[in-house]
């Protein structure tokens, strides 16, 4: 057995996963290329070596969760590409005007049809909230409401919602609280779709970045769309978010969180899903409001991501055949994204956290979140 594979493979088994076992989270290993790959490049060459066809396992999510959990990647060394992914995030804002449009394309442009089928007939792409739900579209509705009574809405007012993707939440608020919505975001396709669906109601949507919008609001709100911004835009975001709420108005950040304060994000989400995105800890969305914004209310969703995960899984495998100009590179692709995500949340390396800011320096009613 070669140096790099059995290293490899010890490594494996410390975390209680064999090669060519017959668990469902054991791996096979297709291309002996994997082991140098792997050892080499760690969460990058992993991912690539998965797209590439060079391993498997039958559960991939319960087998990089069983790696994450053992932590096995602070067993290799970073390689010189993995380390300039570090110092790139230091040395150049990645999340500029320019650049944001740029990353939203890479992702939420790669075509509807995706993501109607993977997400359901109204395309919310963001933690479901399971508790008492059936099912994704009910776990969805649930979210949605418990976003809008934290946001105390009442009828009439103004809401902007920063990163509205296809419009599922303006819709939403619009129906059953009686709100008008403005919702940004700087992917066109996402807009377009948004704009189709709004049919009557008081909704609006515009391609546009948040440091674009002019304009008063009663509320503001965005759902994963922190994830976004970064780390060195994060102070102008809540001062924006200040010039445009109200003096008395409630605003409400609906993110994925890491544990660990950070300028990058893993090597292999930033090269194929989301370039530039840096999951923010809730050490830096506290810091950067400072000492403007008065933290309301924090909860922590996690669990129900990796639940959210695995039926957006079973949805777009399930009708693959129906988007047939996607290769087999990019489903395997897109079936890593989604299964290391799930792995991710399920030990508690990402949260999913909910944030509800008022102004400080003002007289304001106490604020009991809802559950």
């Amino acid at each position: 057995m070669a140096g790099a594979e059995q290293l490899g493979t010890e490594l494996l088994a410390a975390a209680g996963v064999e090669v060519d076992g017959d668990r469902p989270y054991d791996i096979r290993v297709h291309d002996r290329r994997f082991w140098d790959r792997v050892l080499r490049d760690r969460e990058l060459g992993l991912g690539e070596a998965y797209q590439d066809g060079w391993w498997d396992a039958d559960r991939l999510d319960e087998f990089l969760a069983r790696v994450l959990a053992a932590d096995l990647r602070s067993s290799i060394r970073p390689s010189p590409s993995l380390l300039w992914n570090v110092w790139r995030a230091r040395l150049v804002n990645r999340q500029t005007t320019d650049r944001a449009a740029r990353n939203a394309r890479h992702h939420y442009d790669i075509g509807n049809d995706l993501y109607l089928r993977m997400l359901g007939d109204e395309m919310v792409y963001s933690c479901a909230h399971w508790k008492g739900a059936d099912g994704l579209a009910g776990a969805q509705a649930a979210k949605l409401d418990l976003v809008c009574r934290k946001l105390l809405l009442e009828p009439g007012m103004r809401l902007l919602d920063v990163g509205c993707g296809w419009g599922a939440l303006a819709r939403h608020a619009a129906t059953h609280h009686g709100v008008h919505v403005t919702g940004i975001s700087p992917a066109g396709e996402q807009v377009d779709e948004a704009r189709r669906r709004a049919g009557h109601l008081p909704v609006e949507f515009h391609r546009q970045d948040y440091r674009e919008v002019d304009g008063e609001f009663d509320r503001i709100v965005s759902v994963g769309m922190m994830e976004h911004v970064g780390p060195r835009n994060f102070a102008t975001f809540f001062d924006r978010c200040r010039e445009l709420l109200v003096p008395d108005g409630v605003m409400l950040h609906h993110t994925i969180g890491s544990n660990e304060s950070k300028e990058h994000t893993d090597a292999w989400f930033d090269r194929y899903i989301f370039p530039g995105g840096v999951v923010p800890s809730l050490e830096q969305v506290a810091g950067a409001a400072q000492p403007h914004w008065a933290v309301e209310d924090v909860q922590n969703l996690g669990p129900d991501y990796d639940r959210t995960l695995l039926a957006w899984h079973d949805n777009i495998e399930a009708r693959w055949h129906e988007v047939p100009h996607y290769d087999e590179r990019f489903r395997r692709t897109w079936r890593y994204y989604l299964l290391s995500s799930a792995a991710s949340f399920r030990v508690r390396n990402l949260q999913l956290f909910q944030v509800v800011f008022r102004r400080t320096a003002r007289p304001s009613p106490r604020y009991d979140a809802p559950r």
